[in-house]
């Protein structure tokens, strides 16, 4: 018998409900309803168990991290103490293996906020150089010998000392401000000078740099230890950040965070209260018992009265990565002169060696980096040390009261003895 024809709509109508009968497990099978509309709410009920429940997992993992991450920026972000959302949130990002990210955003404000190179200083600028704050009448005091300026021709007052604080007798802080090199002229650099045969330093932990605890000293300076206080100021880079590189240790209390390596800088201070500025291991070591409190941090900047950073030195592998190469930013340091007495160098466009250059100029022997980026620079004397109220050394972004309430990094303070 001869099968009977069929036409080409006939035969394709055929295979199509031969193939529509072979499922693969994945697609929605036909209803056994036949009332029952295929909607997507059925097809997923119709998927395999698996699958289901890798999408469950998936979200909620997706959700735990979620949440975690919420009550961690969280907590960042309401810690006590006066750091900006920004540099909380930076910080946040470096803890959680985002240092990358943030160099790369730190790179692209530099990009766009470069350092004006030329002009000229503000009238009100000129004006701080050749008067200066003097509470008292200057003629009465002893005073170091002006810094020698670095821009020729040098402007009226500059690198001439100013009284900040004084025993009544004699000069205690003082300051002095210079053009920091011949490329930009339009911003000053910022010096003190610390007399230490009348103050005596202390190095308080901050809530985060060091962390731990307990310690004996506060992570801030509460109302019943203010009296006799003359200055507070920014210490040294996170010790994570140090310990990436050059090395950063913090010791007081009889214990050590971090590392502690010779060869690197550090200032130290006695048992005594006095504070000094070396390479450990080789000026100062722990075999010392009058040693009670060091901070380390990077190469020394200054060394036997001489220069130790390149005109290309940057951040790279000596100076630290928050801002790449020989960018000019927001630097500080601290050094000792010949003497014993502090001197400490801020400013908002200065590159390792302009830092390095300044301090040498100030007097000192040996010196070292402190912390950078506007965030963390800050320096603040306190006229009178009966009642101190915080006044800033230059206009940073940090509050003058920072050191009055919690801090997140440790720093330094100075009181009369």
């Amino acid at each position: 018998m001869t099968a009977k024809p069929t036409n080409d709509a006939e035969g394709d109508a055929a295979d199509d409900d031969v193939r529509g009968r072979v499922t693969t497990g994945d697609e929605p099978r036909a209803s056994d309803d036949p009332g029952e509309e295929i909607t997507d709410d059925v097809a997923r009920r119709r998927r395999p168990t698996w699958l289901r429940n890798a999408v469950r997992i998936i979200a909620a993992t997706l959700t735990v991290f979620l949440v975690l991450t919420g009550v961690s920026i969280g907590r960042a972000l309401t810690a006590p103490g006066t750091d900006s959302v920004a540099a909380r949130l930076a910080e946040w990002a470096r803890d959680h293996a985002m240092s990358p990210l943030v160099t790369w955003a730190e790179n692209q404000q530099y990009q766009q906020n470069k350092p004006k190179v030329g002009g000229s200083l503000s009238s009100s600028e000129q004006a701080q150089l050749r008067d200066g704050p003097a509470p008292t009448a200057t003629n009465a005091f002893h005073l170091p010998a002006a810094i020698s300026p670095i821009v020729h021709p040098a402007l009226a007052g500059e690198g001439t000392w100013h009284v900040l604080v004084s025993d009544g007798k004699q000069p205690v802080v003082m300051r002095a401000l210079l053009r920091p090199d011949q490329t930009h002229t339009s911003y000053l650099a910022d010096v003190a000078w610390i007399d230490t045969n009348k103050v005596r330093f202390v190095l308080h932990p901050g809530s985060v740099e060091p962390g731990g605890g307990p310690w004996t000293e506060a992570d801030s300076i509460p109302p019943s230890q203010r009296t006799g206080l003359v200055a507070t100021f920014n210490s040294a880079f996170r010790l994570k950040d140090a310990l990436m590189g050059p090395h950063g240790g913090y010791y007081a209390d009889g214990r050590t965070v971090g590392q502690l390596r010779n060869g690197y800088a550090a200032f130290m201070i006695r048992r005594n209260g006095s504070m000094t500025v070396g390479m450990w291991g080789r000026d100062e070591s722990l075999r010392d018992p009058n040693i009670v409190a060091v901070r380390e941090n990077l190469r020394m900047l200054v060394d036997n009265g001489r220069v130790q950073a390149d005109a290309m030195d940057g951040s790279g592998q000596a100076w630290g990565f928050t801002i790449k190469n020989a960018y000019y930013v927001w630097r500080s340091g601290i050094g000792v002169t010949a003497g014993g007495d502090i001197v400490y160098a801020m400013g908002p466009a200065l590159s390792v060696q302009t830092l390095a250059q300044i301090l040498q100029r100030a007097g000192a022997v040996r010196a070292m980096e402190l912390d950078i980026n506007p965030d963390w620079v800050s320096f603040m004397s306190y006229a009178d040390p009966s009642s101190p109220t915080p006044a800033k050394l230059m206009n940073f972004n940090r509050p003058a009261d920072r050191y009055f309430r919690p801090s997140s990094r440790d720093f330094v303070a100075a009181f009369l003895k």
